[in-house]
């Protein structure tokens, strides 16, 4: 699959969902939770707030965020993929407490009010977008003029590196071999190839900078597997 290719991608989501968040637990040792908590609490999130998380899969984010945001505030986690929102949908209804909507859209154009969220969060999306730049120009419309957002990726590493030698045995050997056990390799292996057009820390933040950010800054995260971009709008 090329990466990018948003019909691809899509089926490749509806695909994986039923034993994605499984596999996760399995593939990270369970600390894709441990992340996730992470990039939330570096946003700051406070009850009363409105909150947008975008490609947000089976919801893992959206219910984090509205935990923080409730009694008075909302969560609206959107993504493209009709699987993943079902089993996202069937989570918030064993929390109905929780303020969260999950609406299928596109993070390249999700037909949101200009300035209408006070923080974004998009995990693991920006890379499987078909335009990141773009990407980040919709959340820079979406987001309030105090607003922030956080873009948990992937690292892309320089190749000879001692880093970079251990992703690449990582996804062949550990990521691979582990999802073909339950007949979802050649998915999988969609990750490293869709490493090779993803931008690096410092080019991410120049487009995000070029997207009217007033501030951007990536950092790493999980020993540089991870990144995390942190923006204002």
């Amino acid at each position: 699959m090329k990466s990018g290719n948003s019909a691809a991608i899509k089926k490749l989501f509806n695909t994986i969902a039923p034993s994605y968040d499984r596999l996760n637990d399995v593939l990270s040792l369970g600390l894709h939770r441990q992340w996730k908590r992470q990039v939330v609490r570096s946003l700051k999130p406070v009850p009363g707030e409105i909150w947008l998380d975008l490609c947000c899969g089976t919801g893992d984010i959206a219910l984090e965020l509205s935990r923080h945001v409730r009694p008075k505030g909302r969560v609206i986690g959107l993504d493209t993929a009709a699987v993943p929102l079902k089993l996202a949908r069937e989570r918030q209804r064993r929390q109905p407490w929780l303020p969260v909507t999950f609406n299928q859209g596109d993070a390249l154009a999700t037909k949101l009010p200009s300035r209408s969220v006070d923080g974004i969060v998009m995990a693991y999306g920006l890379r499987n977008l078909t335009d990141p730049a773009m990407g980040l120009r919709e959340m820079h419309r979406l987001l309030k003029p105090s607003g922030r957002a956080g873009v948990l990726d992937l690292n892309r590493l320089i190749s000879s590196t001692a880093a970079a030698i251990f992703q690449r045995f990582y996804f062949r050997q550990l990521v691979v071999p582990v999802a073909a056990a339950i007949g979802l390799g050649d998915e999988y292996a969609y990750l490293e190839r869709s490493l090779q057009r993803f931008p690096v820390g410092t080019d991410q933040e120049a487009m995000a900078n070029t997207a009217g950010f007033s501030k951007s800054q990536h950092r790493s995260m999980a020993g540089g597997q991870m990144g995390l971009l942190l923006l204002h709008a």
